[in-house]
């Protein structure tokens, strides 16, 4: 099975030109198939030989050969089912985690980022304004299978203090979401776990945005914005499958902590009966 266009793209890091020309290709994979790399070049508006180095550093010979390969990597979309607004914005994420399915389908890297969170301890998960609250989401789950998860929600001065307070206890990787609109506060963390030496995963909406030249690693799943305000389903499934393989790495000490939990929760009645 040939690669995913996003899994291409996260593999590298590109250059201004190259992105504008990635952001491009993810927002209409389908109209690029069918263009000549000149066309390219004017809808990306960058050189056409910028276009023959991206394609190169893709690993293609040659824009042919790109151009062969979108056109047999691109999923079909699914579609649209009419009714109101609210049934359109259910068909737009459902669209989006179409496109997550696809992503999946080579689960090798999710696994291998998941490992690595593992051995982080303490692993450091962070995010600011509306994905503030996917990163706690994402840090409770991990919780409870991971021995130390420290959710980081101060910014500036405070986040520096609490990121060098981890880093000097062990912690290897920083996870920081970030959603649009992107806060400066999360190009700043990136840029401060960076300067400590941390690995660091973005898990945003995109694989080429003004935040992914910062990390290390990226993860990334549509944002549905059929309504006033976004909808991250497809992040929220994201984030359960790289817990789901994160569980998977650390195996029967997973299960472990999943029981151990299970027996508190049971022991101090905390949740009501069903």
């Amino acid at each position: 099975m040939p690669r995913s266009l996003h899994e291409l793209l996260t593999a590298h890091r590109l250059t201004p030109a190259q992105r504008r020309i990635a952001s491009y290709l993810l927002e209409r994979p389908r109209d690029a198939a069918a263009l000549t790399s000149a066309e390219l070049a004017e809808h990306a508006q960058v050189s056409q030989p910028s276009v023959t180095r991206f394609v190169a550093l893709l690993g293609f010979d040659g824009y042919g050969d790109f151009r062969r390969y979108l056109r047999t990597a691109t999923p079909e979309p699914v579609a649209a089912r009419g009714g109101n607004k609210f049934q359109a914005a259910i068909d737009a994420d459902l669209r989006n985690l179409a496109v997550l399915r696809a992503l999946l389908a080579d689960d090798t890297r999710l696994r291998k980022l998941a490992a690595r969170l593992m051995a982080s301890t303490p692993l450091l998960v962070a995010g600011y304004r509306v994905s503030a609250a996917q990163a706690a989401s994402f840090a409770y789950l991990a919780t409870k299978i991971h021995p130390d998860v420290r959710l980081l929600t101060d910014a500036g001065s405070v986040f520096g203090d609490q990121l060098r307070h981890a880093h000097r206890a062990g912690a290897r990787t920083l996870v920081l979401l970030a959603l649009p609109r992107y806060p400066r506060e999360s190009a700043a963390a990136l840029d401060q776990a960076r300067d400590l030496g941390l690995h660091t995963l973005l898990i945003t909406d995109r694989p080429v945005t003004a935040l992914t030249p910062r990390a290390d690693d990226v993860l990334s799943a549509p944002v549905a914005t059929a309504s006033v305000f976004d909808s991250h389903a497809a992040v929220v499934s994201l984030t359960v499958a790289l817990v789901e393989a994160m569980a998977d790495a650390a195996g029967a000490s997973a299960r472990q902590r999943l029981e151990g939990f299970e027996d508190y929760a049971a022991q101090h009645d905390l949740f009501l009966r069903e």
